[in-house]
């Protein structure tokens, strides 16, 4: 019951360290500054994420996903990297099923994370701006060629962005 006590609080403090806005001037990560966003964008006061997939995609070629952060204020925000593709595959922040329902196997590495986060844990989108990050989903799951997947993006809780949209594409011989 002990252990109940101190789990709980810890949990609790996982979930909600990384959707503190802090401010971090990372020098990796390359701004779109090309896709300035419209004032009619979903929300007016936060930060939301869209992912790009290419409709078909061929065995033996990499399965692109583009994940865009999109900060539609008119200050600049943060978010917390982790759980999204703005970091290598360490932690299983999408959900990929195939055509019949089955979750598809994450294959790649699990990391196990200090709380809260630490400074450079966090990336910021200038106002009315854009950022997008680039990953391959061979690398960290188990696709098979002559399927339907759909992919859903999970992270919302850890990086404080949300990807509302599920995405299908096909993965052909």
């Amino acid at each position: 019951m002990k252990n109940l006590k101190l789990i709980i609080p810890a949990i609790a403090v996982l979930f909600g360290a990384c959707s503190q806005n802090q401010t971090n001037n990372n020098k990796n990560v390359v701004a779109d500054t090309t896709s300035k966003v419209s004032s009619d964008s979903i929300q007016s006061d936060s930060l939301f994420a869209k992912m790009y997939i290419n409709e078909t995609a061929k065995k033996g070629s990499p399965v692109l996903l583009k994940f865009t952060v999109i900060n539609s204020a008119d200050s600049a925000k943060s978010f917390c990297k982790w759980h999204t593709a703005f970091e290598p595959f360490i932690s299983k922040y999408l959900d990929i099923t195939d055509s019949n329902g089955n979750e598809v196997a994450y294959i790649g590495a699990m990391a196990k994370r200090i709380v809260p986060p630490p400074a450079d844990s966090y990336l910021s989108v200038k106002a009315k701006d854009s950022i997008s990050a680039e990953v391959d989903l061979l690398k960290a799951y188990d696709l098979k060629s002559g399927n339907k997947y759909y992919v859903s993006y999970n992270g919302s809780n850890i990086s404080g962005v949300s990807a509302p949209k599920k995405l299908s594409f096909s993965f052909e011989e």
